[in-house]
């Protein structure tokens, strides 16, 4: 029996990168898995969005730990769409709802509408994603865990003046707010919400053509460029650096854990 046996987690982004991460590391331990992406370009975004083929590799490893997975497509931008993938999958697994997980996110520098994707994706989707499932939590009765998935863009002024690296850093400050909000109106139903926030991570969001040259270019600006460097010696982190803290996260082990800003950062805060 694994920590997490018998409860339901709700993952968005879940088609790679660190969402199927957490898909895959929360399954291990007994979870089942409602997963939702978006599976299709978003024309602000200068990178390979997932694909409806990398939801289904999320749901091949899912199945291969012995959990079940509900996946569909869904748009975090659209609170219907969202809300009618959640209920399905709720319903498929017993109407229980332990575990959320709000982390679909892209990362679009430059473009005349790279501000307004990002915070929609980036904060509204967050928004939406908690929304629609506070209530069923709230309404199965078992308590649980939320944890949005911020940035260290969401504790420092990490960014460059183009609309869609100042509109990334704005939303994921956010959802700091949204996470203190909803961690005091949630407590009392023993609903525990914090936020993590890495620092770069090996994902598809970074490991691209378009965003290795934007960091290379922030790394070779003047004196009043940021420091891109973490404390500890790792350029990168990887996604299983990043689950594990989420598991923890949604476990017993961390039962009075609430309202938290947790940097995964290899000390890049502590730095500034």
């Amino acid at each position: 029996m694994g920590s997490l046996s018998g409860k339901t987690a709700f993952i968005t982004g879940a088609a790679r990168g660190q969402g199927r991460a957490h898909a895959v590391t929360l399954a291990s331990e007994g979870a089942d898995i409602i997963a939702v992406d978006l599976c299709h370009q978003i024309a602000s975004v200068p990178y390979p969005l997932a694909s409806p083929d990398d939801l289904a590799a999320t749901v091949k490893l899912v199945e291969e730990t012995g959990a079940r997975i509900y996946a569909v497509e869904a748009d975090v931008r659209k609170r219907d769409s969202l809300k009618s993938a959640l209920r399905a999958g709720t319903e498929a697994f017993g109407d229980r709802l332990d575990i959320v997980i709000a982390n679909a996110g892209i990362a679009p520098m430059a473009g005349e509408d790279a501000w307004q994707d990002v915070i929609d994706v980036n904060l509204t989707g967050v928004y939406n994603t908690v929304d629609v499932a506070m209530k069923p939590m709230v309404k199965f009765g078992n308590g649980g865990s939320i944890v949005l998935t911020s940035s260290v863009a969401g504790l420092v002024g990490l960014g460059s003046p183009i609309a869609g690296s100042v509109g990334y850093a704005a939303a994921k400050h956010g959802i700091v707010g949204l996470m203190r909000v909803y961690a005091n109106v949630l407590a009392q139903f023993n609903i525990r919400v914090n936020s993590i926030h890495p620092a770069g991570v090996d994902t598809p969001m970074i490991d691209n053509d378009f965003t290795r040259s934007w960091l290379e270019g922030m790394a070779q600006q003047s004196q009043r460029g940021p420091d891109m460097s973490n404390a500890l010696p790792v350029q990168t982190l990887q996604v299983e650096d990043i689950a594990n803290a989420v598991l923890w996260l949604v476990t017993d082990a961390s039962r009075y854990v609430t309202g938290v800003a947790l940097p995964l950062d290899a000390g890049y805060v502590n730095k500034r």
